[in-house]
């Protein structure tokens, strides 16, 4: 019984070490690693950092491409989904509520042209990119408010796509916006 009890003990010690030391100093060291140094890469602007590259960001102003909605109101400290499901009667009337808030700012667009990003917030509630097709559609509206031609914001956004292996193409919204901010 105490020979039992003595390895039992010793078992414990070794795997508290082995899961509660040297497990997260290995993870933090792979992170140092990393490019931002475990922190996140960082987008600048003029020397002055306006964001992080993967995580999305609130863009309400109509000059800009709007990106997807979140559930945690864009907040890195708490990333979640909604945790509400497709017939759940409060998430379809958020749904709805997105949907008549972007036809209000994009007139022209009918419903059924709205890709779902646009409408619906990602997993993490912190998705930094929208699908080509929901950067194609606010093109308008961008170019109307900022008196560019629809080509010209249109060219800008086909030099923002990032090709995925899997699934469709995708652009950071937050790049985007730079770069119109940059357009001259």
């Amino acid at each position: 019984m105490k020979k039992n009890l003595l390895i039992s003990l010793k078992m414990t010690l070794v795997m508290i070490i082995l899961c509660a030391v040297l497990y997260p100093l290995l993870i933090a060291g792979i992170g140092k690693a990393t490019p931002g140094g475990g922190k996140g890469k960082t987008v600048s602007v003029n020397e002055k950092v306006v964001g992080y590259e993967n995580i999305g960001q609130k863009f309400t102003d109509d000059k800009y491409f709007q990106g997807r909605p979140s559930a945690v109101d864009y907040n890195a400290a708490g990333s979640a989904g909604s945790n509400k499901g497709p017939s759940n009667p409060d998430y379809l009337q958020i749904v709805k509520d997105r949907i008549d808030t972007f036809l209000v700012h994009n007139p022209g667009v009918k419903k059924e042209e709205i890709p779902a990003d646009l409408v619906t917030a990602s997993g993490s509630g912190l998705d930094p990119h929208i699908t080509s097709a929901s950067a194609y559609i606010q093109v308008k509206r961008v170019a109307a408010i900022r008196n560019l031609s629809e080509e010209k914001v249109k060219v800008l956004v086909d030099q923002q796509i990032e090709k995925m292996i899997l699934g469709p193409s995708v652009v950071n919204v937050l790049k985007l916006n730079i770069a119109l901010d940059n357009l001259k």
